[in-house]
């Protein structure tokens, strides 16, 4: 049985190069989208609903793409084609989301941007989860730290570039305040023109630098025997459920907690900070403070990103030394922490010293759950498991839109103690990952 070869630094780079075009995308809709959709008329109170779409799709989506990887051999990879066929969605979706207010022929402004957000956030799913699998399929066991945490950096370099992007045009003049009679400033517009455009970019680069290794090489360094009859008999999704390793089960904890820490932090910082940092003048969403706020959320969101990438280099060595449960605890208690010391914080400069501690977090959930979970799956079956066990993400995300509307009224309507039971909800995170047992199978 032939192993898995060694791959050169920039063959890993190159598996997931693309990714970092896609997370620039998804960084521009994490830090804008809410800004949007209270500019098209969206309530604080109500605007977690709108966000559901995108999990609920993910939820749905993510299963089906990785089982239809799993079985798909083309002239491009297995992985590629989705890969492809996502960013080209995602990128149109980027396109038409900040123009909501020019299709009114079609649907309402609000209703427009919330079908738009959809569309993008479950072509972003089509196209990250064939990544992961991209990299598990690739690398052989040696390097699987190596290839996931390259993979975490590049997402972050991406998230910190997206993250920016509206606050830096805005530095090279454009208007970060719609104008007369229009909705959505120029600024961001114009921010996910361009992340459309390097979206695209960046994946034809992984497109056309990397090949998959065909049926006969994957079943060779993967043990399958290719002379067995093939079982036509149909596996079903409850069936793989039921059959997954009990590391799948003990990772989805830790995931639940972190992810519906990092939900409430995306959907509420804005509003947050804007009621917390600039106060009265920034309740009206089209008003300078409240975009003010939006602009410097993008920039907490890129500073957590740019720590979490020099972070990502740090992991693999960090988890030799101590161990891939001790990192990935550390990182997000720390990330926990940084979301609770919000509560406290007045000055807008020393918020991003508390965000600091969610790019520990951030770059740790990127990299760890995958190392530890990938050498527990079958090889024949790496693409449907990791798009399971993107049930992990969803599903808490999902519990987070439908519960913090509630929360915002219990706690007096203050979006900022959202965010202190984010830090919360990581903290619990962390202090799980000691119930993990790797390489555990059922």
């Amino acid at each position: 049985m032939m192993e898995k070869p060694k791959l050169s630094f920039w063959q890993i780079w190159n598996l997931s190069f693309g990714f970092l075009g896609v997370q620039i995308g998804y960084s521009l809709q994490n830090g804008n989208t809410s800004r949007i959709l209270e500019a098209l008329g969206a309530d604080v109170h109500s605007i977690g609903y709108f966000w559901l779409a995108a999990p609920l799709a993910g939820l749905v989506v993510q299963p089906i793409i990785g089982l239809s990887s799993d079985k798909t051999w083309t002239k491009l990879g297995r992985r590629i084609p989705f890969i492809f066929f996502g960013a080209i969605v995602s990128a149109l979706a980027m396109f038409f989301m900040p123009n909501a207010e020019y299709f009114t022929y079609l649907l309402p402004p609000l209703i427009f941007g919330a079908v738009m957000l959809l569309l993008m956030d479950t072509s972003f799913n089509v196209t990250m989860q064939p990544f992961r699998a991209l990299v598990g399929d690739m690398v052989n066991d040696e390097q699987r730290n190596l290839g996931y945490s390259l993979q975490s950096a590049l997402i972050n370099f991406g998230a910190v570039f997206g993250s920016l992007l509206p606050w830096l045009l805005v530095k090279i003049g454009l208007s970060n305040v719609p104008a007369a009679g229009e909705k959505v400033a120029e600024s961001v517009i114009w921010s996910f023109y361009i992340g459309g455009g390097i979206l695209l970019a960046t994946v034809l680069w992984t497109v056309f630098r990397t090949k998959e290794y065909g049926p006969k090489e994957h079943a060779e360094y993967n043990k399958i025997d290719l002379n067995v009859p093939e079982n036509k008999e149909k596996t079903s999704i409850l069936t793989l459920i039921g059959d997954a390793p009990k590391i799948f089960w003990q990772l989805g904890i830790v995931q639940f907690f972190s992810w519906f820490a990092l939900f409430l932090m995306w959907v509420y910082t804005t509003r947050a900070i804007a009621n917390q940092v600039w106060g009265p003048e920034a309740l009206d969403a089209k008003s300078i403070g409240f975009n003010e706020a939006g602009d410097w959320t993008g920039v907490m969101f890129a500073f957590y990103s740019g720590v979490a990438a020099v972070y990502s280099f740090l992991i693999p060595s960090i988890a030799k030394a101590i161990g891939r449960k001790k990192t990935y605890s550390f990182s997000l208690i720390m990330g926990g922490l940084g979301l609770i010391s919000m509560f406290f914080v007045e000055d807008k400069n020393m918020l991003l010293l508390s965000i600091s501690g969610v790019g520990l977090a951030w770059a740790a959930i990127l990299a760890m759950p995958y190392a530890m979970l990938s050498g527990s799956l079958p090889a024949e079956k790496m693409g449907v498991y990791m798009g399971l066990f993107n049930a992990t993400i969803t599903t808490p995300q999902i519990a987070a839109g439908l519960l913090g509307s509630t929360l915002i009224l219990l706690f007096g309507g203050n979006p900022i103690t959202i965010i202190v039971i984010a830090g919360v909800s990581m903290l619990i995170a962390g202090l799980a990952v000691f119930f993990v047992k790797e390489k555990m199978q059922q």
